[in-house]
């Protein structure tokens, strides 16, 4: 199985994907989550791994906007929790450091830790690729922050581990697919709808699944393509297209959508935090 993802090897994306599939899978890393799309559509990998959200980082917009421009299904999700590592050449020590570069939200999620080094910082444009940069420069006092993996895979030395100022840091992925599945046990589904935009229009909207008992456990809004001061809804919420009473409140919802497109259900995967 061939599963696509964004960023260099070594990045959190692929460590999520050999948690979820095992080591067996082959990764396809790809510059942009767009290329990522692409190579679903054009049938290069059977799969493509997306983050979604981060608990503390928010909603990665662009892989909403993307889901709605491609005709691909989500068929499951999967939650990793994300712990940066200081990592440098083999011969480097702590006290060497001066200069550290990243991705700019791990730069972000190590701020206090980094302020405390007293050390410069630089963005570039991937955690991984930022351990690939230092591997190819001799400089021992320029570090990078990554994934215990991205270390080990560039062959590069692990200064301090667990760095990020928050430990309650998950980032929420999902897993699009040409075809849909039917989920089996416990299932979430996703779907994006337009309103009319009249007063009442969404709590209407939200009633359906009240209604039913039914937990909603996201809802984003995007604006509207080409329609200043419109906007969509994407929600995820517990149950799948099988069960009746989900079929119910998406017959219901249609009453006062504009639009309604079923992303997909799929397996529910529990949020969860690493000791």
């Amino acid at each position: 199985m061939i599963v696509a993802f964004q960023g260099e090897p070594g990045a959190y994306s692929e460590s999520a994907i050999y948690e979820h599939y095992g080591e067996s899978v082959q990764t396809l890393p790809q510059e942009s989550f767009d290329a990522v799309f692409a190579s679903v559509v054009e049938a290069r990998s059977d799969a493509g791994f997306i983050p979604i959200e981060n608990s503390l980082a928010g909603s990665i917009h662009r892989n909403y906007d993307l889901l709605l421009q491609h005709d691909l299904w989500v068929v499951g999700e999967h939650y990793l929790p994300v712990h940066h590592c200081l990592i440098a050449r083999p011969g480097a020590a702590l006290k060497d450091i001066r200069r550290v570069i990243s991705h700019p939200q791990a730069l972000a999620q190590c701020e206090r830790r980094l302020r405390t080094m007293g050390v410069t910082t630089e963005p570039v444009y991937d955690t991984a690729g930022s351990v690939k940069i230092i591997s190819q420069q001799d400089d021992n006092s320029t570090a990078a922050i990554a994934s215990r993996r991205a270390a080990h895979l560039y062959g590069m030395k692990i200064l301090a581990e667990n760095i990020e100022d928050n430990p309650n840091n998950i980032t929420r992925f999902l897993i699009i697919a040409r075809q849909p599945v039917q989920p089996q046990g416990e299932a979430k589904t996703s779907i994006v709808f337009t309103l009319k935009n009249v007063p009442g229009s969404l709590f209407r909207a939200m009633s359906v699944f009240a209604l039913r008992d039914i937990d909603l456990t996201k809802i984003e809004s995007r604006p509207l393509i080409g329609v200043p001061w419109e906007y969509q809804f994407y929600i995820d919420f517990a149950g799948s297209t099988q069960d009746g009473v989900v079929q119910r409140a998406l017959a219901h919802l249609q009453e006062y959508a504009l639009t309604l497109r079923v992303l997909g259900s799929y397996p529910r995967s529990e949020s969860r935090q690493q000791p």
